[in-house]
């Protein structure tokens, strides 16, 4: 892919995040905890989830999806959970396995919920069977927008090739193509409240 082709897609991108994320805000907060709340119910559902012993998720933030619940149930059903730790030095995720949502997490980068190294113990990404991936817009191929930092298409090169790349999105965020560069990342479902979208690619 040539400098200028990159450029092309680097700028869709941008327009289509700004519009992705307008489309999430206007979506007001009882509909919001709503739409999670029958997410959360079909994620749990899924075999691959109800037989994964380690689950990368992550702490949403703002009018993200509310990942609350689902952590809070692989936890409670025995299920190892790894979250991840924004490497800014490094431009990558380290990852952690946590077991107190509460006393072992602390804002991070953007404000967003993280591991605290202290509290808890690294997690080797080889050990995960199931992962929850964020993304600001989704498309029936598995296309993904994620917010511009490129930390989870570099963390999901390495993710074991038989694990599920699973994202948890409202309705709204899903459209027709989401451009895509040579190193982004696919994921295999989409999860909305609409139901689930199986990746066609």
């Amino acid at each position: 892919m040539d400098q200028r082709q990159s450029a092309l897609i680097a700028a869709e991108k941008g327009a289509l995040r700004a519009s992705l994320r307008a489309r999430r805000a206007a979506l007001s907060l009882p509909d919001r905890a709503n739409f999670a709340r029958c997410i959360t119910d079909t994620l749990i559902a899924l075999p691959a989830y109800a037989s994964a012993r380690a689950v990368l998720a992550y702490m949403g933030m703002g009018a993200e999806f509310d990942t609350g619940p689902f952590t809070l149930h692989a936890l409670a059903h025995g299920k190892m959970l790894v979250l991840p730790r924004v490497n800014r030095a490094e431009r990558r995720l380290d990852l952690y396995l946590v077991e107190d949502l509460r006393g072992q997490l602390a804002p991070g980068v953007w404000d967003i919920l993280e591991p605290v190294p202290k509290r808890c113990e690294p997690a080797a990404i080889e050990c995960i069977d199931f992962s929850l991936v964020p993304g600001l817009g989704f498309d029936a191929s598995g296309g993904r927008l994620g917010y511009g930092g490129g930390f989870y298409d570099r963390l999901l090169v390495d993710l074991p090739a038989a694990t599920p790349r699973v994202a948890a999105a409202f309705s709204a965020q899903v459209v027709d193509a989401v451009p895509m560069g040579a190193r982004d990342q696919y994921v295999d479902l989409i999860v909305t409240e609409e139901g689930s979208i199986q990746a066609r690619r």
